[in-house]
C-alpha cells in the first residue's frame, strides 16, 4: 500500500515561556495525518535555519546536531521503505512506534476469533446452539489454517488486513480446500463477523469487505413426496438403528420439527391444546420461540412406540435421536435402500411438513408459518414447493371458471359465484395469470 503523500519537517519548537533555547521537534505526515516528537535536543532560534531545518554556522556543535538530524533523516526514510515494500499498510503513527521502539499491542485475527467462540460456547443453551459454536470453530481452523499457508505464521494482526486478503482466503477455501460456492461464502460470512466485531470495538477503522461481493448459489431444496413418505413410511429394514433413524425422521414429516428440537424433546413438552388433544407446546431451540403443533396420529404412534426405550429413559427424553451426523449417515443408507434419487438428510423431513403433509393438503400458509416457527410467510414461502398435483388441481378449477361453456354449473354452483371470483383473483395472483 502507498501513501499518497509523505511529509518529514524539523522545527523548533515554541516554549510556554519565552527563551531563545528550544526543543529541535521533528513531524512526520502521511496522507495528512501529523505525528510529531522531540529529538531530545535543544538549540538557539537565532543559530537555526527553518527554510533548511537546521542548525547554522560552522561551529561543532552545530556540525553535530547536522549531523544527527541527517542520520534521524535516514533512519525514518529507511523505516518507510521496509514497512511498503512489506505490503503493510503505512502511517505516521506507525513509522514513530517503530522509529520510538515503542511495543504497542497488536491484536490479531485468530486470537480475536477465539474470544468470539470462547464467548459463543459459554452461551450454548442461552440462545446458542453446539451447531453454531462448530461452524464457527471449523471457519477459524481454516482461517488458521490459510495464514500458515499463505504468511507461514500463526496469527495475523488486524490492521493489517485488507481486501486482498479477504479474496486470497476465499480462493484458499474454493481451491486449497474444495469448498463450494455456498459453503464458501459461509465461512466468509463468519469471519466476516469477528472483522465487524472489530470494526465495532475500533480495533480496525475500515472494513476490508466494503467492495467484497458475492452471491450464494439459488438451490431448491426439495421435499419429499406424498408417495415417497408412504413408501417409506412402509419400508421394512433388517436392522433396528435404521427403523429408529426412518421414525424419528417420519415424526418430524408430521411435526415439522428441527433436529435439535427432536432430540430434546420430553414429557413436559407434550401438553393439552385448545381443542382438548394433545399437541406439542415446547420452546424452540434456535429461535427461542414457542412451538405449537398439533400431533398427528402418525406422530403420535412413534411417540407411543418408543415410550420405555432405554435411551430415552436414560436421556428422559422421548425419542431416542442419535446425533445429527449418525442421523444423516443413516439417512443416506435409508434414501439408498427405499430406491431414493435422491439423499435423505434431518432437515428435509421439515421441509417436507411445510410442504408435502400441511401446504398440498391445503393448510394455509400463514397457518404452515405459525407450525414452522418461521417469523415471516416470506420465509415459509422457500417451502412452498407444490406438488404437481395440486397445481394440476387448481388449474382445473381455473379452466373451470375461465371456460364455463365446457363446464356444467348446478344451482348450487351458482349460489357461490361471488366465493368462486374471489378465488379466481387468487390463483390467478398465485400463478401470475393476465386477464
Amino acid at each position: 500500500m502507498l501513501e499518497n503523500s509523505f511529509g518529514l519537517l524539523f522545527f523548533l519548537k515554541v516554549p510556554r515561556h519565552e527563551s531563545k533555547i528550544r526543543s529541535v521537534y521533528f513531524r512526520i505526515t502521511i496522507n495528512g495525518v501529523p505525528k510529531e516528537a522531540s529529538t531530545r535536543r535543544q538549540w538557539d532560534i537565532d543559530r537555526w535555519s527553518q527554510q533548511d531545518e537546521r542548525a547554522v554556522g560552522t561551529k561543532e556543535d552545530a556540525k553535530s546536531l547536522n549531523f544527527f538530524l541527517d542520520s534521524l533523516t535516514k533512519k525514518i526514510h529507511d523505516i518507510k521503505t521496509e514497512i511498503l515494500l512489506s505490503g503493510k499498510p503505512i502511517s505516521s503513527i506507525k513509522i514513530m512506534d517503530q522509529l520510538l521502539g515503542r511495543t504497542v499491542p497488536k491484536t490479531k485475527v485468530l486470537e480475536e476469533f477465539n474470544k468470539h467462540n470462547d464467548e459463543l460456547k459459554a452461551l450454548i443453551g442461552k440462545g446458542y446452539t453446539e451447531a453454531t459454536y462448530e461452524r464457527f470453530s471449523i471457519t477459524k481452523n481454516h482461517l488458521s489454517a490459510f495464514i500458515k499457508l499463505k504468511y507461514n505464521t500463526d496469527d495475523f494482526e488486524f490492521g493489517d488486513l485488507d481486501l486482498q486478503f479477504v479474496n486470497d482466503f476465499e480462493f484458499y477455501l474454493r481451491s486449497v480446500r474444495n469448498c463450494a460456492n455456498n459453503t464458501t461464502l459461509k465461512y466468509i460470512a463468519n469471519f466476516k463477523k469477528i472483522v465487524l466485531r472489530a470494526l465495532d470495538q475500533e480495533i480496525i477503522l475500515k472494513d476490508p469487505f466494503k467492495n467484497f461481493k458475492r452471491r450464494k448459489t439459488k438451490i431448491v431444496k426439495k421435499p419429499i413426496s406424498a408417495n415417497e413418505l408412504a413408501r417409506l413410511e412402509r419400508h421394512q429394514f433388517t436392522t433396528e438403528r435404521l427403523s429408529i433413524v426412518r421414525d424419528i425422521f417420519v415424526f418430524q414429516c408430521y411435526t415439522g420439527l428441527a433436529y435439535i428440537d427432536a432430540y430434546q424433546l420430553t414429557s413436559a413438552d407434550i401438553k393439552d391444546g385448545v381443542d382438548g388433544k394433545l399437541w406439542i407446546i415446547s420452546e424452540r431451540q434456535k429461535t427461542n420461540s414457542t412451538a405449537k403443533i398439533p400431533l398427528l396420529p402418525n406422530a403420535l404412534k412413534i411417540l407411543e412406540k418408543y415410550r420405555n426405550h432405554p435411551v430415552n429413559v436414560k436421556r428422559g427424553t422421548l425419542l431416542p435421536v442419535s446425533s445429527n451426523q449418525k442421523m444423516n449417515e443413516y439417512l443416506k443408507e435409508i434414501a439408498t435402500l427405499c430406491g431414493f434419487p435422491f439423499t435423505l438428510n434431518t432437515h428435509m423431513a421439515r421441509r417436507t411438513f411445510g410442504s408435502t403433509v400441511t401446504l398440498n393438503n391445503n393448510v394455509p400458509i400463514n397457518v404452515v408459518k405459525e407450525l414452522l416457527g418461521h417469523s415471516s410467510v416470506k420465509q415459509t414461502e422457500a417451502y412452498a414447493i407444490t406438488e404437481q398435483a395440486t397445481i394440476g388441481r387448481e388449474m382445473s378449477v381455473l379452466n373451470q371458471i375461465l371456460n364455463p361453456q365446457t363446464t356444467e354449473i348446478s344451482l348450487k354452483d351458482l349460489t357461490t359465484l361471488e366465493k368462486l371470483e374471489k378465488e379466481i383473483q387468487l390463483i390467478k395472483k398465485k400463478y401470475n395469470i393476465s386477464s
